[in-house]
């Protein structure tokens, strides 16, 4: 197995869904299937100034493309996608992280491998480039972002360095990565309320929901997030409430829910509040999942009161 670097364009002819599959010609084949069962990072170039570096990722398997003669589908191992908590650029200081795009004195590389869309990834690189998207003390900044440590008890606060993969797969740490992306991408905003709610010490009110639980198949990726008030994630997670197949209109279980409950915690015009960036977005996919499986179908023995 070899790790890999994968190109992602929004814009361009290959359909990817980053955290469900990766679009890819026949020129490339025998370098992914290298890499099937083992991690890859994705890359993405902006032209008004690089994206980089933006998420890690797992390869499950290979499949020919239904009804496209020479493209081929690597489907992202379910739970694997996690986005960086900040996004990372090609070059640090001048020198590319990615050993074959680097020449002997150090500086970058032009045209050949630069424009390969899938580049084998050394170890070494892999880690490094992990380490900067996805900080080994991402845990204790998040802790502490809103209620700094004593320089006393920093000491006793330093991380456990603990090995990449084992990070990429401990499911507290991704959840503390999933939730500063969502929250980030809603500037801290319910979607469904619209309020910008924060106690007294500057922290954000607003939870992250994964729409699609990650248990049932889901991933972390923003877009199978929605930024909710601590009322409003109960109330999606057992199905009270949902979004319809126009990814905007909030939809409510009107037979449980009272028609005054829903005045007083949703926006008047019952629209979902959206990110500004259009890539950020609820995916039409887990929207439709959700609607189909938890809508209206979550049994719960919680007495609900709306006092």
């Amino acid at each position: 197995m070899v790790k890999l670097v994968l190109l992602h364009k929004a814009d361009s002819i290959y359909e990817d869904e980053p955290d469900v599959v990766y679009d890819f010609p026949r020129a490339y084949l025998k370098a992914v299937r290298e890499a099937e069962g083992d991690w890859i990072v994705y890359y993405e170039p902006v032209k008004a100034g690089a994206r980089g570096y933006f998420a890690v990722a797992k390869i499950q398997r290979i499949i020919p493309k239904p009804g496209v003669e020479g493209r081929y589908l690597a489907l992202i191992e379910p739970g694997s996608y996690l986005p960086f908590d900040a996004e990372v650029p090609r070059l640090v200081e001048g020198r590319p992280l990615e050993a074959s795009l680097t020449e002997p004195d150090g500086s970058p590389k032009k045209g050949g491998a630069v424009q390969l869309a899938v580049r084998r990834l050394p170890e070494a690189d892999f880690a490094r480039i992990v380490d900067l998207g996805l900080p080994q003390d991402l845990e204790r900044r998040e802790a502490t972002r809103y209620n700094p440590v004593p320089d006393d008890l920093a000491e006793q606060n330093t991380p456990f360095q603990r090995p990449i993969l084992e990070r990429l797969t401990r499911r507290p740490y991704r959840d503390v990565a999933f939730r500063r992306k969502v929250r980030e991408a809603y500037d801290y905003r319910c979607a469904m309320s619209g309020l910008q709610l924060r106690n007294g010490g500057g922290r954000p009110e607003v939870q992250a929901a994964h729409i699609r639980p990650v248990e049932r198949q889901g991933s972390d990726a923003i877009r199978n997030g929605l930024a909710l008030s601590g009322t409003l994630h109960w109330m999606f997670d057992r199905g009270l409430i949902s979004v319809a197949e126009d990814c905007e209109t909030i939809l409510v279980s009107r037979n449980k829910v009272p028609g005054d409950v829903v005045a007083r915690l949703l926006r008047p015009d019952g629209k979902l509040w959206k990110p500004s960036d259009r890539k950020n977005w609820p995916s039409p996919a887990n929207l439709k999942w959700h609607r189909e499986n938890v809508f209206g179908q979550v049994v719960t023995d919680e007495p609900i009161s709306w006092g």
